[in-house]
């Protein structure tokens, strides 16, 4: 069951996620690799960085102007309406005057071209942003795809899930939002302080001592917001862990009545992520509330003792320009924390990325000629251990010889290395010595999707997406006619229970295929191989959990599928394999005994002959 999540480097070894998260330079210069996916859109991207600026420079004009209107108030109105020139005699922007109704059409000519820079700039920065995500989901998503099996034996779907939908969303809200947010702020900011010095250096001091106070805090509130940011967000990966987990294993959760214990154990992971986000929301609300209070306090003695030395137009511009300093400032609290969350799902996509994935062609379109296997495989002395547990030795001294069409029954006790050893020809792991050929070329030197794409496996727990019969069928072949679903179908014994159903192929099978009984997703799955038409085929104990009727439509099935290709059958059913052109028969990773069925029951103390005596008598 879910405990706290572990992540684990390349080397498989535990790590603490929450230390790594720092806003160092060598995060921030990490955290720019998701530029990189910008580029194909930096037209845009800089012409949203233009109406960021002219945005923040346009909105930096309403104090100025309202300024002036209060000072064409207070000069008298009459007085006003008679001064109609736009200058004085020399250009003086503090002496500037204009008339009443110039500066109520220049006020709202400001806020008409301020929203149109407003929209450009939210519109621009959206599109890019969207996009340029788009390129990083799938980027990462393939990258997931080429991870081979070590990566997700190590890993949690859970977790997984999370990276591709919090971790990249965070990215995502700060290309397209944050970073909107920060450098507009950083214009406004830039502004604003020209602006209180050029109006009042005197006054300005005095509203910019309370940020040496504010930048300490930034620095002590914001490692503790760091860190309990990240364990919330940890603590909700593991909770979304724990809902996939019983969604998957609903039927045993249903069988066991464990319903309660799976509430209660989402209750206290779901409530323990709501602990550590009020704990985070009293410091962060701690350390923006000060900084209201300080900045608008500054702003209250700044009014009290601006009237003394400013006029009432001036005194106003300074202190909306004063405002927007400050607010821009107590924003950049935030941004900050949203900058450290960022930084975190930032390192965590970057850790899959920088993972070695699989060579696999993601456009695969047909064999090559080169590449085209006959069936014959060849064990030469393999040995292999999981990487998780490389003191545990599998498989020792592996020696086998398929020829093409050869049916090569695999036996043994539970855990003796059988599904190890298909693994392997599958290529999902490398042996740790000893090689494995096909038509006596070593695999390294045959593509990966190559060998595969001539490898077809049904396995004991039929995996069916959550489709259609027809599209779980032509999984095998994409691109395949119906007429060559339908035929594989009847090959497969399937046509006929697939027919009965009022929707024919395009049934619903339900999440795993839960709408169908084990032996109709037996018989879909070899369906699904016989349309691929594979050089070399692996069964997985295809029928051990099959009733006798469903096993026998499964065994007929399954023999047609065998029929001129290299096969290897996981048998836990011995009366399935007496037709088997050889039977190797494994216990502790080493093949004990070898033969035909007619020669392995001859070995009076053979494991081979227990197994048999031992379900003849069940």
């Amino acid at each position: 069951m879910a405990s706290g999540r572990r992540n684990f480097n390349s080397n498989g070894k535990a790590e603490d996620e929450a230390a790594k998260v720092k806003i160092t330079r060598e995060s921030l210069r990490e955290m720019l690799f998701v530029f990189q996916y910008l580029k194909p859109y930096k037209t845009k991207f800089i012409l949203g960085l233009i109406f960021i600026a002219l945005s923040a420079f346009s909105t930096m004009l309403f104090p100025f102007l309202l300024g002036k209107m209060i000072d064409a108030a207070s000069s008298g109105h009459a007085a006003a309406m008679q001064n109609t020139s736009a200058l004085s005699s020399h250009f003086d922007l503090k002496n500037m005057s204009f008339s009443m109704n110039m500066l109520l059409f220049l006020i709202f000519g400001q806020l008409a071209v301020q929203m149109i820079f407003s929209f450009m700039r939210i519109y621009l920065l959206t599109e890019v942003g969207e996009r340029s995500l788009a390129d990083l989901r799938s980027h990462l998503f393939s990258q997931l795809l080429t991870m081979p099996m070590s990566f997700y034996s190590e890993r949690r779907v859970g977790e997984l899930s999370s990276r591709m939908s919090s971790d990249l969303s965070q990215i995502q809200d700060t290309v397209s939002f944050q970073l909107a947010e920060f450098l507009r702020g950083i214009f406004t900011m830039f502004i604003g302080l020209v602006a209180i010095f050029w109006l009042s250096a005197e006054l300005a001091l005095i509203m910019l001592a309370v940020v040496p106070v504010i930048a300490v805090l930034a620095v002590v509130f914001g490692m503790r917001i760091r860190k309990m940011s990240r364990k919330a967000q940890d603590q909700l990966a593991d909770s979304g862990t724990i809902i996939q987990e019983a969604f998957q294993g609903i039927a045993t959760v249903k069988a066991f009545t464990n319903e309660g214990f799976e509430r209660n154990r989402y209750n206290k992971s779901i409530y323990s992520v709501v602990s550590l986000a009020i704990a985070n929301a009293r410091y962060r609300g701690a350390f923006v509330s000060f900084m209201i209070f300080s900045v608008f306090g500054a702003i209250g003695f700044v009014m009290w003792y601006g009237v003394k030395i400013l006029p009432p137009g001036e005194l106003t511009m300074f202190v909306i320009f004063s405002v927007f300093v400050g607010g821009t400032i107590a924003g950049f609290a935030d941004l900050f924390s949203q900058l450290q969350k960022t930084i975190g799902a930032t390192q965590r996509v970057r850790e899959i990325m920088k993972e070695t994935g699989e060579t696999v062609d993601f456009n695969l379109a047909r064999i090559e000629p080169t590449f085209k296997l006959k069936g014959e495989v060849l064990f030469k002395n393999v040995a292999f251990s999981y990487p998780s547990r490389k003191e545990v030795q599998v498989l020792a001294d592996i020696n086998i010889h398929a020829l093409p069409g050869e049916q090569i029954a695999i036996v043994g006790p539970s855990g003796a290395g059988k599904s190890t050893l298909t693994a392997l020809i599958l290529q999902f792991y490398k042996p740790d010595s000893g090689s494995i050929l096909f038509d006596g070329i070593e695999s390294a030197a045959i593509p990966l999707s190559q060998i595969r794409a001539q490898m077809a496996l049904v396995p004991q727990d039929v995996m069916l997406f959550g489709g259609t019969i027809f599209e779980n069928i032509i999984y095998g072949k994409p691109g395949a006619t119906k007429e060559e679903v339908e035929e594989a179908a009847r090959k497969a014994n399937a046509h006929e229970f697939i027919s009965k159903f009022p929707e024919g192929y395009n049934t619903i099978v339900g999440e795993r295929g839960v709408k169908l009984s084990g032996g109709q997703r037996q018989r879909i799955a070899i369906a699904r191989a016989v349309l691929k038409n594979p050089a070399i085929l692996i069964l997985d104990e295809a029928t051990s959990s099959l009733d006798s009727e469903s096993e026998k439509l499964v065994q007929e099935a399954l023999e047609n599928l065998m029929q001129n290709r290299t096969s290897f059958v996981i048998a836990h059913r011995l009366s399935t394999v007496r037709n088997a052109n050889r039977i190797m028969v494994i216990e502790h990773g080493h093949v004990i005994e070898t033969g035909t069925h007619t020669e392995l029951i001859q070995h009076a103390d053979g494991l081979y002959k227990r197994l048999v005596n031992l379900q003849f008598q069940e």
